[in-house]
């Protein structure tokens, strides 16, 4: 990511960073910058692990007990260790990607987009920019409905408790958009990964705490009933279900599952926090991705598994907001309150690319504005007026769209079934065989291309699946309805 003029570093130098080299002799310069002139990065194995968890564990590991429902005991847990295999895979495929070349001292890419540029050039740099920053912008607008969903639903805890669960409690979910708006509008002024490393790991404590809670209940419920519920199929035809409300429901379960476990197109942005070698920025970034993949997927599965044995067919799309449970009410604010501070940080983990790009263009256009350099540091913020108009106008337009269409959440799982192929397999894949020189036919390129291809198909049927869920979500939409 672009340095800022003022970095946050020591007045004693006065040198911009990238005014000076290594190679050029600046002996005190090489003891606070990297090998590509910017200032040393700090981030570790801990601080890359911590960004993984809360882009991954997002509030829609309390989903998941829905789609298992829709695939059932065998296909389910199946679905979730796939995808976990891929997206940990292919993610050690692309990690090896962030330095063209030799993985220690080859040239640095800063962003995906920088690492697809270098690797494979031409149409598939536009391709990957528009999947990756639609898909960016969608998360923003879904963790907004989502943050606002969550907020109301404390509310209508206290609701149910003080007057019981005839009471519909309604409300509307505007003002709580609005707060979440202004929250990220103060967050978005901190600059870049290596400043929020703090607030990732305040966001995935969180997400381990509302997990813990959905897994908790989901136990005590499965206790109560006095055994598992569900079946090996998942949720039957008749009942109110049709043959095509299976069909869809169950390839929109595979779509939630894929978007779940999807972090690759921020993977590049974490990795370039990492602090210089020994050992490579690969080696650490692929523990990390380890080491979080195997977590989310355990609260995966025991979130999603508990879930639908405490509720079989009848599992609520979110186990904490659905009103799957009702009481302890007490509780279930502790896991929503907890939902919605994770959401403040996954937002701004997400965004930060966003950000970056359109600063980094900005800082190449008009290299001498004071409109866009001059910055004022306070603690971990940075203020210029070109970021605080910027990423301000940035969230009020996600607020706005998200207030606007209330069920763009099912539009996010389109968006995620959509990029999932591209981002998370066929790029990182391609990437690979070009850096690595994979030769064409060998047994290892045959075994990723079928890889890439399988990937595809899961994606296509994922799409469908949420395009006829968005489809009925349009027959009964109304503007600002939520």
């Amino acid at each position: 990511m672009a340095p800022a003029p003022h970095n946050g570093l020591n007045n004693n130098h006065p040198v911009a960073p990238m005014d000076v080299s290594v190679e050029a002799g600046n002996a005190g310069a090489a003891e606070w910058l990297d090998d590509d002139g910017r200032p040393r990065r700090s981030g570790t194995f801990w601080t890359a692990s911590a960004h993984i968890i809360t882009a991954v564990i997002g509030s829609g590991v309390l989903s998941l007990a829905w789609a298992i429902a829709q695939l059932g005991w065998v296909a389910g847990p199946a679905a979730m260790l796939l995808f976990a295999f891929v997206t940990y895979y292919t993610a050690a495929l692309l990690a090896e990607c962030y330095r063209t070349g030799h993985p220690e001292t080859g040239k640095r890419n800063y962003t995906y987009m920088d690492a697809v540029r270098s690797n494979l050039g031409g149409v598939k740099v536009v391709f990957c920019g528009v999947i990756q920053y639609a898909n960016l912008v969608g998360v923003a607008i879904g963790y907004t409905i989502a943050s606002a969903i969550s907020m109301k639903a404390v509310r209508r805890a206290g609701c149910f408790h003080a007057h019981g669960h005839a009471d519909p409690c309604k409300s509307s979910s505007t003002p709580y958009m609005v707060l979440f708006g202004g929250v990220q509008i103060l967050f978005s002024q901190i600059p870049d990964f290596d400043q929020i490393w703090w607030l990732s790991i305040v966001a995935a404590v969180m997400s381990f705490t509302y997990s813990s809670i959905g897994l908790s209940l989901g136990i005590a419920q499965t206790v109560s009933n006095g055994g598992f519920k569900g079946s090996l199929t998942g949720i039957s035809i008749g009942a109110g279900v049709t043959s095509t409300q299976k069909i869809w429901h169950t390839l929109q379960a595979f779509g939630d599952i894929a978007f779940a476990y999807s972090f690759s197109n921020i993977l590049i942005e974490i990795q370039d926090t990492i602090k210089a070698p020994p050992p490579s920025e690969s080696k650490v970034m692929q523990k990390a991705t380890r080491l979080s993949v195997a977590t989310t997927t355990v609260f995966y599965m025991l979130c999603g598994c508990m879930g639908y044995a405490a509720f079989g067919d009848n599992a609520p799309d979110n186990l904490l907001t659905g009103f799957g449970f009702y009481e302890p009410f007490w509780l279930l604010d502790v896991a929503n309150v907890a939902i919605v501070v994770h959401l403040v940080g996954a937002y701004q983990v997400f965004c930060q690319p966003i950000f970056a790009f359109v600063e980094r263009r900005a800082a190449a256009a008009w290299p001498d504005s004071a409109f866009v350099s001059r910055e004022l540091r306070v603690g971990p913020f940075s203020l210029s007026v070109f970021r605080l108009t910027w990423r301000s106008a940035f969230v009020c337009v996600t607020t706005v769209v998200a207030m606007l269409l209330p069920f763009f959440g099912d539009v996010v799982g389109l968006l995620g079934a959509v990029s999932f192929w591209p981002l998370t397999v066929y790029f990182p894949v391609e990437m690979y065989i070009k850096q690595l020189r994979v030769p064409r036919g060998s047994t290892k390129w045959i075994c990723l291309q079928t890889l890439s291809v399988s990937c595809l198909l899961v994606s296509v049927a994922a799409a469908a699946g949420s395009i006829a869920d968005v489809i009925a979500a349009l027959k009964v939409y109304k503007p600002f309805s939520g």
